[in-house]
């Protein structure tokens, strides 16, 4: 399967370190059919090392189609390799990660958001990256670095990247990032979104193709984005932490699809066959525990929330299957929220316009005159 299969990535679910997960994937996709998923980052360096156990990795099930590998790394040598072995699998794109704020990732080397001092590196990583698949490559980002965080320095990468390379699309997490030890939680919340940036790149790159990320919590928000010219959006914690009122309104809200009369009953009924078909596929992984996590999310702020997940947690200690799982806790929720369908998300009344009056705000537009000598290069 290729990418042109699949409706364009209009919502896509941000690749999240220890959360989009096979099982988030599987709960994710059986909520909407159209979102774009994204793998957790996976080092290069973990492909290659790990070639003889690839399928712990990267093997999803055919159902989770569109969806994108993230990969991160500053060897090239390495991210060639990984590529390379993760063809087989075929992804629909391949995504490089060079917005990661992590100490573990960020502080080890050039990696993950510290690229994006180094431009010219990114445009090789993404060339080499390019040449071993069939798969479109792309980018994800933040909009500076400490300091070097002006709008002509994003467009300096921007343009240095798309031009030494086939990248075409990048997606802008609209805060810059701070290496200075403060938390990855914390690079989500101090630094200040500036989502004029994003809509700046989009009059001053019209070839490129854009996706915005950063304190969008809404499909209503995500309409606001699309409404104002955004190409793409993606959502992180709020696509995690109540998968239904964001994915479940995704295809209809978002692609035009007819409105699902799906449940969560029927949901967990699915997931649960899933669930057991693969619990400790390898040795004592996944976990009842690991395959349980994604579902927490699932009743957010509906009735009998806050008890089924104390009975959950106590569940968890003698349960042995999703399914014994599932008999000793669903009687928390009532009927009425098992059976319902699709419900607009609360935070539709709460959230105000986030995008109001963002072409106000643009910054100049960039001037790439004395970025030319890229091009020759």
């Amino acid at each position: 399967m290729v990418a042109w299969h699949y409706y364009p990535p209009l919502f896509s679910v941000a690749p999240m370190m220890e959360w989009t997960d096979h099982h988030y994937r599987t709960l994710a996709r059986l909520i909407s059919k159209h979102a774009w998923l994204y793998t957790e980052m996976l080092a290069a360096e973990t492909i290659v090392y790990q070639k003889d156990n690839l399928d712990r990795f990267l093997a999803f099930s055919p159902e989770q189609h569109p969806i994108v590998l993230q990969i991160g790394g500053n060897n090239l040598e390495h991210l060639a390799k990984a590529t390379e072995l993760a063809n087989p699998y075929q992804y629909d794109e391949i995504n490089f990660n060079c917005g990661c704020p992590s100490p573990k990732v960020a502080g080890h080397g050039c990696f993950g958001v510290r690229l994006m001092l180094n431009p010219e590196f990114v445009g090789e990583a993404m060339s080499v990256i390019a040449a071993k698949t069939s798969s479109p490559v792309t980018v994800k980002c933040r909009i500076g670095v400490d300091d070097h965080d002006s709008y002509n320095e994003l467009c300096d990468f921007i343009y240095k990247v798309s031009s030494l390379s086939p990248t075409r699309h990048f997606i802008i997490h609209s805060r810059k990032a701070l290496l200075n030890g403060i938390s990855p939680a914390d690079n989500r919340k101090i630094p200040p979104l500036r989502y004029e940036y994003y809509f700046a790149l989009l009059r001053d790159f019209p070839e490129l193709t854009f996706s915005i990320n950063g304190g969008i919590n809404s499909v209503s928000e995500v309409k606001s984005a699309i409404s104002q010219g955004a190409h793409g959006v993606m959502l992180g914690r709020a696509a995690y932490n109540k998968p239904w009122h964001t994915l479940a309104r995704v295809d209809s809200d978002i692609y035009g699809a007819p409105i699902s009369n799906i449940t969560r009953r029927q949901i967990l009924k699915e997931y649960q066959a899933y669930g057991d078909s693969v619990i400790g596929m390898y040795g004592k992984k996944p976990t009842l525990r690991d395959l349980v996590k994604p579902l927490f999310g699932l009743f957010h702020s509906e009735p009998g929330n806050g008890i089924w997940k104390r009975k959950a947690d106590a569940a968890l200690h003698s349960c042995t299957t999703m399914k014994s799982f599932l008999e000793e806790t669903l009687d928390a929720i009532p009927d009425s929220v098992l059976d319902s369908t699709v419900a607009t998300d609360p935070s539709d009344f709460t959230n105000e316009n986030i995008f109001a009056n963002v072409g106000a705000r643009l910054p100049p537009p960039y001037d790439d005159s004395r970025e030319e000598e890229v091009v020759s290069a």
